[in-house]
C-alpha cells in the first residue's frame, strides 16, 4: 500500500516479473514512475491518455486502453471526448503524481498522449514526425531528422528530438494551438512532401512498408485528432525496458546513436547529469508560418 498526497494506492503483484532478461519487476516500473514523475508530468498533463497495459508482462501479449474501467478511482481526472462518429469514450487525464502510480499499479507500461490538451482538444500545440528506419539504417533516420529541422528553421520553428525507445526518432515542433486538426495536418504533410522529394532515394511518406523500398518513413499522419505519440520519458514494452528519451540535438551522431540506448537502468544517470532538453519546449511555441514558397 502505498499513500501519495493523501490518496491510498494498494499497489498488487509487485514482484511479478514484467520485462525477463533484465529481471525488472512491475515493482521496478511502479518505483520508476514515481521517482520521474517531476519530469514527465508536464508532458502529460492535460492529454488525453491511451494505456498500454501489460497485466502479465512484456512476455504476454498487452492491450490498448482508451476508455478508463468503471473501477479506476474518483480522483483520477479523466475528460470524455466525442470521437467523431464512433461515440464518446473518457480518457485518463494525468497530472498528478498519484496517478502517474496508480497506472503504473495498473500495469501500463507506456502511456500515450494526444498532440492537443483541454480544454482545446480540437487544435495541437505540436506538429509531430515519426522517422522510422529500414532495418540496420539508423544513419539515414539521422539525415532525415537534420533534412527535416533544416527545412523547419527555414520558418523560424524550434525542433526538438526524441528517441523513441524502438527504432527510430521523433522530432516534434510547438506550436501555437491556433490551428484544427486538418490545417496542422497539411501543414505537415507539405512539409514531408518537400523533404521526400529532394531526398525520393533515401526518404519516402509511403505508409506501406513493402512500398518503402529501404527508405525511412516519414510518418506525418499521426497529426490527426485523436491520434496519439508515445509519452517522452515513459518506458517501450521492449526487453530492457528502454525509455523514450528526449536529446540534444548534438547527440544524434550517426556512429553512435542507439534508439535503445537508455532504460529504466540508466535513465537517472543521465538526468542526474543534465537538464532535460525538452525542458522550455513550451517557451518556443510557434505560430504557423506561411510555407507556399517551398
Amino acid at each position: 500500500m502505498m499513500n501519495i498526497n493523501n490518496k491510498i494506492i494498494d499497489l498488487s503483484n509487485t514482484d511479478k516479473i514484467f520485462f525477463t532478461e533484465e529481471n525488472i519487476s512491475k515493482g521496478d516500473v511502479i518505483d520508476y514512475y514515481k521517482r520521474v514523475s517531476p519530469i514527465i508530468l508536464p508532458y502529460l498533463k492535460d492529454r488525453p491518455l491511451t494505456l498500454h497495459r501489460f497485466p502479465d508482462g512484456i512476455s504476454k501479449e498487452g492491450f490498448y486502453q482508451k476508455q478508463i474501467p468503471d473501477y479506476f478511482p474518483n480522483w483520477v481526472n479523466r475528460i470524455t471526448v466525442n470521437k467523431k462518429g464512433d461515440g464518446d469514450v473518457t480518457h485518463v487525464l494525468c497530472n498528478n503524481k498519484e496517478t502517474l502510480v496508480y497506472l503504473a499499479n495498473q500495469a501500463c507500461i507506456t502511456p500515450h498522449i494526444w498532440l492537443s490538451k483541454t480544454p482545446e482538444l480540437e487544435k495541437p500545440n505540436k506538429i509531430l514526425f515519426d522517422l522510422d528506419p529500414p532495418v540496420d539504417s539508423l544513419s539515414l533516420v539521422v539525415k532525415a531528422a537534420r533534412e527535416l529541422k533544416k527545412v523547419l528553421e527555414r520558418f523560424d520553428f524550434y525542433t526538438y528530438l526524441m528517441t523513441t525507445g524502438s527504432k527510430g526518432i521523433h522530432l516534434v515542433v510547438p506550436i501555437k494551438a491556433n490551428f484544427n486538426f486538418k490545417s496542422v495536418h497539411q501543414y505537415a504533410k507539405k512539409i514531408a512532401d518537400y523533404v521526400v522529394q529532394k531526398n525520393s532515394d533515401i526518404f519516402t511518406t509511403e505508409h506501406k512498408k513493402n512500398k518503402r523500398e529501404g527508405r525511412v518513413f516519414i510518418d506525418y499522419l499521426r497529426n490527426s485528432y485523436g491520434q496519439t505519440s508515445v509519452t517522452p520519458y515513459s518506458i517501450r514494452a521492449l526487453e530492457g525496458a528502454p525509455i523514450a528519451t528526449p536529446l540534444d540535438w548534438h547527440e544524434l551522431n550517426s556512429n553512435s546513436f542507439n534508439p535503445r540506448k537508455y532504460s529504466i537502468k540508466n535513465i537517472f544517470l543521465r538526468l542526474g547529469q543534465k537538464e532535460d532538453p525538452w525542458k522550455d519546449m513550451h517557451k518556443n511555441a510557434r505560430p504557423l508560418n506561411n510555407i507556399n514558397d517551398l
